[in-house]
């Protein structure tokens, strides 16, 4: 619909391949609900359920989600109830608050920024592209015979 046309040939930015979509929940929206989404996210409002993207998600200042959350990276400023797995970095702001676990393969924590829970880093992460999940394989010197 709102192809680009140039030398005879279509240039679509929604053909497979492109730059996936990106979501928001706007500051003042509030959502109850599962959100699934292949795009990144971000959220300055409230949701309450769980929520898994193939993207990253944001959480603005303002954003609060209460539930489960599964996604490939994150980048936190509001506030998190419940458990999150991140397949890639995590990165807790200044103001973030975080009161439940976390699984992820990496993760930056900025002074200032509050977080009650278990972390697991390097572990089991789900990958969230293939629905597989990968294992960490011991290095030499964790090897016992």
């Amino acid at each position: 619909m709102f192809d680009n046309i140039k030398n005879g040939q279509k240039n679509s930015k929604t053909q497979e391949g492109s730059t996936p979509s990106f979501n928001q929940i706007a500051s003042g929206t509030s959502m109850e609900g599962d959100v699934k989404s292949n795009g990144d996210i971000r959220v300055d409002g409230y949701i309450k359920g769980s929520l898994q993207t193939k993207g990253k998600l944001v959480i603005g200042s303002t954003g609060k989600i209460e539930g489960e959350i599964q996604c490939t990276h994150a980048d936190v400023s509001g506030e998190i109830k419940g458990n999150i797995v991140v397949a890639e970095l995590l990165q807790l702001k200044s103001t973030a608050k975080l009161m439940g676990d976390i699984v992820t393969n990496k993760l930056a924590i900025e002074p200032g920024a509050n977080f009650s829970g278990t972390c697991s880093m390097g572990a089991v992460v789900k990958d969230l592209k293939h629905g597989q999940q990968e294992q960490r394989q011991p290095k030499p010197e964790e090897q016992t015979a």
